[in-house]
């Protein structure tokens, strides 16, 4: 693949603020079109899919955050002459081609293209249907700052494709494709996973955990956990079961203290087996699975564990992976806490929304990957290249 200078990369989303600015009515009337075919019962996706112009803002505010950022490629990992006088240096390179699938949000279209290009990689962008009319006006911007700037446009490319198609490309893909990152649910994630044939990266499903342990300040516990849950049902980084710890001197007190607090702002409780008794709400689990359910949506599991062992055994069962918090003041007890839960964020009396990339100064993100290679977490610029070694030689032979 061609390495583009930085300058070059940087002229290029020079020229997408400016069309973002110039076409943001163009964007919103489209985005207008998408709305209106869409089932607003959905208030999640409905969410994910608005485009304002507070929306088009924050896609401008995305590419100068990239734009001013240093280039990720070329940088010198280690550098080291052997005895044998072979000079191995390691170096930050692109992927190649990285496909993204994704579901609704079409601020997807500018925050993972802005990623790849700056990262020196060309960028397939499979978004979903329910967003086609806002993505087609925001690749229009992309293709016309390429050009901009002597450029093809198939460094970043926008894919139209049904179930079928989409299938038959993972199989057998028309162009090289060095890594897939699909965003969306368990079904997307495991029909790309079966399908495809190159490296899979998966930004996976929330269904986060809070514990509330004995000796937790309630006054955090409330603050915490009404953020987590409340401030966006949308993101993968919502909270959606909490577990207070029976050994709780105020136990009772507390499960209906945040029953209380989150009915106040609209959430739907649901109460596990052993505490459904305590709570107000009619509505009990009897199925497992909505453990490992994640709601997105104004709903909550409120439920109870033994023990600080028993909530790391619990969560690690049936958590996403994605971001998990112990509420408590015993220091040791949160450090215990954090270094067994296997997710990629892990929280001390703080709440989940803070895993996203601008929050944690990562910057503009593709995706919150909860695999474990290549990376965990807030998918950056610096996550978005892999690395090559360069070795440079005298004639040497190996013996």
């Amino acid at each position: 693949m061609k390495l583009l200078s930085t300058d070059k990369k940087n002229a290029v989303l020079q020229s997408m603020i400016a069309y973002l600015d110039s076409e943001r009515e163009a964007i919103i009337v489209a985005n207008k079109k998408d709305l209106d075919a869409f089932d607003r019962d959905d208030r999640a996706l409905y969410d994910r899919l608005v485009v304002d112009n507070a929306k088009v803002d924050d896609m401008i505010r995305a590419v100068k955050e990239v734009k001013a950022h240093d280039d990720p490629v070329g940088n010198t990992i280690s550098d080291d002459t052997l005895e044998n006088g072979l000079n191995i240096t390691n170096k930050t390179a692109p992927f190649g081609t990285i496909m993204i699938i994704y579901e609704s949000r079409p601020d997807v279209t500018i925050e993972a293209a802005v990623l790849a290009f700056k990262a020196n990689n060309k960028i397939l962008l499979k978004g979903g249907k329910e967003a086609h009319n806002s993505n087609e006006e925001l690749v229009k911007c992309w293709h016309k700052a390429l050009e901009d700037n002597g450029l093809e446009k198939d460094w970043i490319q926008y894919l139209k494709m049904d179930r079928a198609t989409t299938q038959e490309f993972l199989r057998n893909p028309d162009q090289p494709l060095d890594l897939i990152v699909p965003r969306g649910g368990e079904r997307l994630i495991d029909f790309v996973k079966q399908h495809a044939k190159c490296a899979v990266l998966v930004s996976g499903r929330g269904n986060n955990f809070a514990y509330v342990a004995p000796d937790a300040d309630m006054e955090k516990v409330i603050s915490v956990i009404v953020n987590a849950k409340c401030d966006k049902i949308s993101g993968c980084n919502a909270l959606d079961k909490i577990l207070v710890d029976k050994n709780r001197p105020d136990f009772e007190e507390v499960l209906k203290k945040i029953e209380s607090e989150l009915s106040s702002k609209g959430v739907h409780i649901v109460g596990s087996k052993e505490v459904a008794d305590m709570l107000e709400t009619d509505d009990q689990i009897t199925d497992e699975s909505v453990w490992y359910e994640e709601f997105l949506a104004m709903k909550a599991v409120i439920g109870a564990v033994d023990g600080l062992d028993g909530a790391i055994e619990f969560i690690n069962t049936y958590s996403g992976g994605h971001s998990n918090i112990i509420l408590t003041e015993n220091n040791e007890d949160a450090l215990k806490f954090m270094e067994q839960i296997d997710s990629a964020a892990v929280y001390h009396n703080a709440s989940t929304r803070f895993t996203d990339g601008g929050q944690m100064g990562v910057g503009a993100e593709l995706a919150i990957s909860t695999d474990k290679l290549h990376h965990r977490g807030p998918l950056g610029l610096k996550q978005l290249v892999t690395n090559k070694y360069y070795v440079h030689g005298a004639g040497q032979i190996r013996k």
